[in-house]
């Protein structure tokens, strides 16, 4: 990508460089926002480039898809008066900058074995950093290609596949991690011969099955969940259809877009809270609404049905309470508000979990969500057995899980160095 470098400065030049540093407070990966942005006012770009490296390996990922709004620019000083510093801009600046000008080199090998389960974020952030340090590091991805969510649940309308390729290539594979593709935990990739094999097995398979509501209908066959239809792109016919999309997140938003681009007549966000309580990001609700997505707020749908192959939702209007402790307004069916709709299909986007028979044979302990259980080192009941990102119920964005990612191997290392 070309860039305008007056632009880019000038965006930078509107940092006020604040010692508190309140941006790098809302970032999950604490990135050094204000030295960042201060090295590309000097033009200093591949000193931002080493800034940013020592906290992410994502730069031209995250700055592209991360919900800035909710994080680093959210916390932004400028924001309380106008609008925020764009943050997630110049660190894309950055990442672009290195994928076209600078190399990477590693130096260290060491005879430490260590398997990562899980080629998403968090996986690909922990592998990063212990082959950095060292470590040997075995890869394994159920799919064909690397990138878990980040290429199989993020639409290439918001993340270019060739920009994740080559960044892969250039800045996160290197001589000491070894790909293992088409390798799926309980099919064809056994935990206890990979704990013989390593030192330790890292679990980093995310967590990505639909959540349901548990009303009637919901067993329908045109009844769709969100997250896999990203996943594994095996989607119906929706030229001319009427789809309703049950969420109000950012996979609701991705999942909206994705089947309005495959031709679908009429897509409706069906939400049971008011727009302005909607987790997704602002600039994705936006960009939903350009492309035609309608959006039905507070309405509720309690029942599926298929009569006569008239598929249909009953659905209900709901009003907002205010919680007892002056948290988030939570929404209650309006009694007589009932009104039918008809549809064609239906998609859960209402957030996801783990898999539940996945989990059962790898015979961890879980806590009270159904997640691996882990302790501060991110360490399960097994202690050759680590667990990171959404499977062990990270915040479900890319910063969060890459955050564990990056600690788990740190731990990792420290424990090791201790050890000596």
């Amino acid at each position: 990508m070309e860039y305008n470098l007056e632009e880019i400065k000038e965006k930078a030049e509107y940092c006020l460089n604040c010692k508190t540093k309140p941006c790098t407070t809302g970032c999950p990966l604490q990135n050094n926002i204000p030295d960042f942005i201060n090295c590309i006012k000097e033009e200093k770009y591949e000193k931002a480039f080493e800034i940013l490296s020592g906290t992410t390996v994502f730069e031209p990922i995250c700055g592209r898809i991360c919900p800035h709004k909710s994080q680093c620019e959210g916390k932004c000083v400028r924001g309380i008066k106008g609008e925020s510093v764009k943050i997630g801009d110049l660190e894309t600046f950055v990442g672009d900058y290195a994928l076209k000008y600078i190399n990477n080199n590693i130096s260290q090998i060491s005879n430490k074995k260590i398997a990562v389960i899980g080629s998403g974020p968090a996986g690909l952030a922990c592998s990063y950093y212990l082959s950095q340090n060292g470590y040997k590091v075995a890869l394994y991805e159920k799919h064909s290609k690397l990138g878990g969510l980040l290429r199989y649940g993020i639409p290439d309308f918001r993340l270019d596949k060739v920009l994740l390729d080559n960044w892969l290539e250039k800045f996160i594979l290197n001589k000491n991690i070894q790909v293992y593709t088409n390798m799926e935990l309980g099919k064809n990739l056994n935990l206890d011969e990979l704990k013989e094999k390593n030192d330790v097995v890292i679990l980093a398979f995310g967590a990505n099955v639909s959540n349901k509501m548990g009303i009637e209908g919901e067993e329908n066959i045109f009844v769709l969940g969100g997250n896999e239809l990203l996943e594994y792109g095996k989607m119906p016919d929706f030229q001319g259809k009427k789809v309703a999309i049950v969420g109000g997140g950012n996979v609701a938003m991705d999942v909206s877009r994705t089947i309005k681009k495959k031709g679908a007549e009429k897509v409706i966000i069906v939400y049971r809270r008011a727009e302005e309580q909607m987790p997704a990001e602002r600039k994705e609700i936006e960009d939903a609404k350009k492309e035609g997505i309608e959006f039905l707020f507070q309405t509720n749908i309690i029942n599926i049905l298929n009569e006569e192959n008239k598929r249909r939702l009953e659905c209900v209007k709901t009003k907002l309470l205010e919680s007892e402790n002056g948290e988030r307004k939570y929404p209650v069916n309006i009694d007589g508000s009932n009104f039918m709709m008809n549809v064609d299909y239906v998609v859960m986007a209402l957030g996801s979990g783990p898999n539940k028979e996945l989990l059962e044979n790898v015979k961890l302990n879980l806590n009270k969500w159904g997640y691996i259980d882990v302790d501060e080192n991110y360490k399960t009941s097994d202690k050759k057995v680590y667990a990171i990102g959404d499977i062990i119920g990270t915040k479900k964005t890319v910063a969060w899980a890459a955050k564990t990612g990056f600690d788990c191997a740190k731990n990792i290392i420290n424990i090791n160095v201790a050890d000596k």
